[in-house]
This record gives structure tokens, sequence and C-alpha cells, in this order.
């Protein structure tokens, strides 16, 4: 008999059957009432959740399926699942990390280049048969300075596709310095972005590292500085951004991830030195096949008494 799963998230048919087909009974319930209504009916039966970091699971979620055994989290984030009360409760979790790293990272330097360069707006300008005001001189890439905001896994392979193929000068900042890193380490997010030519956001999202980028590191960045978010969003302090991106304190920014999202505010949808990705970085097929795998193998370790094979650390 296929094992309860309720799925909190979007994801595609192929990797449901994928799910499936390994012995899961699927229960989707996307956003938060309906998620309410499935819990209310069938919270005694289901066994397993998968989610994501942005999504998660709250305690209330939690409490109200008598059940639960483990909660997966579908990528490397998990900082909306509620880890006191799933301890509370010995509910497994895990996460993802290292299935979607490259993917993430070829995603930012893509938005890196694209307002650099300003892809998008010349491709509008072209397509609106405007070729003469696309031809306007914009800032190059290779040599400046690249500052990483997080050196995780993630925000490393930035750095070597920064460095190696760009011949950028790296610097990061992270709470503290990593031994093994061979870039320039500065002491706090003010002093990154004083360095930098480009800052790329790279941390983990939750309450430790909202709005760390704020007004004051803005400014620091500076009015040819570009930023780069292919973390979460509330990393960023949307206002202070909107204001700089108006006032021209920075050059430009590009996002996979906004406050709120999937809601964008308009005042930052307006601006036009912005270009904006649906938080698509860890999509490609291959990160999604990964991701997935990892999940299922998780799942039939803790259902076939094994340990899970990526807990969520402290869990």
């Amino acid at each position: 008999m296929p094992i309860p799963l309720l799925v909190a998230i979007e994801i595609d048919p192929v990797s449901s059957s994928r799910l499936e087909a390994a012995g899961f009974g699927l229960r989707v319930a996307i956003d938060k009432a309906e998620r309410a209504r499935v819990i209310s009916t069938a919270g005694d039966d289901i066994r397993a959740v998968l989610t994501n970091g942005s999504t998660g699971l709250d305690a209330d979620e939690i409490a109200a399926v008598a059940a639960l055994e483990i909660i997966c989290a579908l990528g490397a984030g998990y900082e909306k699942i509620d880890l006191d009360a799933a301890r509370a409760r010995g509910i497994v979790v895990t996460h993802g990390p290292g299935t979607n790293d490259a993917t993430v990272a070829d995603h930012a330097m893509a938005l890196l280049m694209a307002i650099a360069r300003g892809i998008v707006g010349a491709d509008h300008a072209v397509r609106g048969g405007d070729w003469l005001r696309s031809r306007q001189p914009r800032p190059m890439i290779s040599g400046k300075k690249l500052g990483i905001l997080g050196l995780g896994t993630i925000g490393e392979q930035i750095a070597r596709r920064g460095a190696g193929g760009f011949g950028m000068d790296v610097a990061y900042h992270n709470r503290t310095p990593r031994a093994d890193a061979p870039w320039l380490y500065l002491p706090s997010p003010l002093t990154l972005a004083q360095w930098s030519d480009f800052m790329v956001v790279a941390t983990p999202g939750g309450a430790a590292t909202r709005h760390l980028v704020d007004a004051e590191v803005l400014a620091a960045l500076g009015p040819a500085g570009f930023l780069v978010n292919i973390a979460r969003g509330s990393v960023v302090d949307t206002v202070a951004l909107v204001d700089a991106l108006e006032h021209g304190r920075i050059a430009g920014a590009a996002l996979d991830v906004v406050e709120g999202e999937p809601n964008v505010p308009p005042d930052l949808a307006r601006q036009q030195n912005l270009v904006l990705t649906p938080h698509i970085a860890g999509r490609s097929p291959e990160a999604v096949k990964a991701t997935v795998d990892l999940v299922i193998d998780n799942l039939k370790a803790h259902f076939g008494g094994r340990p899970a094979l990526t807990p969520v650390p402290g869990t």
C-alpha cells in the first residue's frame, strides 16, 4: 500500500510519477488553504511531507499531521520548516545540499552578465525597432571585483566561475572565514559591498539573514555597483533596493528571488535597471532530477528503517 505523502510545493508530472513509482501516494496541496483542508481530512494518515525552504511547514501544520514521521525539503533550504516543532515530535527533517549548486551558480552568472551588459533592455529595444538606443556602452565583467555574500557550496561555485572564467578578483563574507577558501575574506556585508563591483547574494534565508543587504550596504555598493540575488528575497531590503535603483545609488540589480514572491511589488517591477527571473536558478532538468532522486533516497531510507542520508543539522 502506498505511503501517504503530502506534497506542499509545485512539482512537475515526471517527478510526481517517480515518487508514485517509489511507493508513495501523493496528496498535493500547493497553497496554505488547500494544505489545511487536506491535513484536516487526511492528517491521521499522512506519514511524510515534501516541501521546500520557501514554503516550509509551520508548527500548527506539524501538530495537525498526527502520523508524520519525515519532512523532506526539496533543495538545500529549509528556513521555513519549524525545526523545534519537528524535534519535539522526533520527526526527521531532510534537505538537498549539493543537488542544484551548479545550476544556481550558472544562473547567477547569467543574471550578472544580463544586467551588466544590458541584455534585456537591448533585446527589447531592438525588437521595438530602436537599434541605436540599444548601442550604448555597458560595463565589462572580466577583471572586475566579484563579492560573494555567503560562501557556501553555491557561493563557492560562483566564485570559481568568476575567478576562473572571467579573471575576476573575488572576495567573500561569511560569519567566519573559511580556511580552505583562496579568496579575500572581508569582515562584514558593508565592507564587502564597498570593495565589490558586483555583489552576489548566496546566503541561506531565515531570520538570521533578513535584510542583511540594507540601505547602508546598497549605498556602499555605490552608483557603479551591481547586485545579484539568487538566495532568498528576504535577504535584501526591498524598500531600500527600490530607493537605490530609483535614485542611482547602485547601477542595477538582477534578482531570481523577491520578498513575498510570487507577488512582485509594483515599485520594484517598474525599475528599468533591473532584471527579474521567477525563482528558477535551481530549475534545470539535471538539478530537478538530482533533487527528486535525493528525496526518494531519503524517504526510502527512513521507511526502510535506515538513517536518512541528508538530515538537516541538529535534527
